[in-house]
């Protein structure tokens, strides 16, 4: 299941029923778990750790150096989870010291090709990337976001959870989670019901956002009387709650 043509260098850890395809080149500092299926022409690199189950399609770079000016060598790292799947020419970069030293990508989630998860981000479950999205260091996703194609996400950006992009779309601000956004500069279009649908949130629920939603995007109410209304109904609604959270700590602002 290792191919005679890998590299694997001496240190690195490999477990149980890894596959390992032709010319993958594996780093001394590199942890694999088992299961996980590497494909050929891969670079896996750095101080990084894979869990298991995990599917790395050929040519992706994984555990390389962040792009980062200030980078001095130190040894930073990369952690994923578990039944990732990282697709053809993928990037993955290890984290710098200034923020925090690790780049964190969670459990099922499903990058596809060309890309590009920079240093420091921390990435939550059931994420998915589709073709050249690329995020910036230090950007936060949370559960279940969708991205459409080459979507690009500024540096220190957070994205809540069951957003979704549209294709192309460039947030220089944070993304308030339940939202659909698109556009350069990406702008909100209305809470991702479909997407909450499918993933088992009731009407009730889905209505309660909506309000969430227009106290904040289509009343004309200032930023800060809008989060007093989302307050209040966030006293009702642990979703809202969420969302009213979210807003609370933004530091780049929300895409408005």
């Amino acid at each position: 299941m290792i191919s005679p043509h890998a590299i694997i260098e001496d240190g690195a850890v490999i477990g149980k029923d890894v596959s390992i395809g032709h010319f993958s080149i594996i780093g001394k500092d590199v942890k694999i778990g088992d299961g996980t299926r590497v494909g050929s022409h891969v670079t896996l690199t750095g101080h990084t750790s894979i869990g298991k189950n995990n599917q790395i399609f050929q040519y992706a770079s994984v555990g390389e150096v962040p792009q980062s000016t200030g980078y001095k060598n130190e040894p930073t790292e990369l952690r994923i989870g578990d039944n990732n799947i990282i697709r053809e020419f993928c990037t993955l970069h290890t984290g710098t010291v200034e923020g925090g030293g690790i780049t964190r990508i969670g459990n099922d989630n499903f990058l596809m090709a060309y890309v590009h998860i920079a240093h420091d981000c921390i990435l939550g479950n059931k994420i998915i990337f589709a073709n050249g999205s690329s995020l910036a260091g230090h950007v936060v996703v949370g559960d279940h976001v969708i991205f459409g194609g080459f979507t690009l996400i500024h540096q220190f950006c957070k994205i809540g959870a069951h957003v979704m992009t549209g294709i192309g779309a460039v947030s220089f601000k944070d993304i308030p989670p339940y939202l659909k956004v698109a556009g350069n500069t990406a702008r909100p279009y209305g809470i991702n019901v479909k997407g909450l649908q499918r993933r088992g949130f009731n009407e009730e629920e889905i209505s309660a956002l909506k309000d969430a939603y227009r106290a904040l995007y289509r009343s004309q109410l200032s930023f800060q009387d809008a989060i007093v209304e989302i307050n209040k109904l966030a006293a009702d609604d642990t979703n809202v709650k969420v969302f009213a959270d979210f807003l609370a700590n933004s530091e780049r602002g929300v895409v408005r």
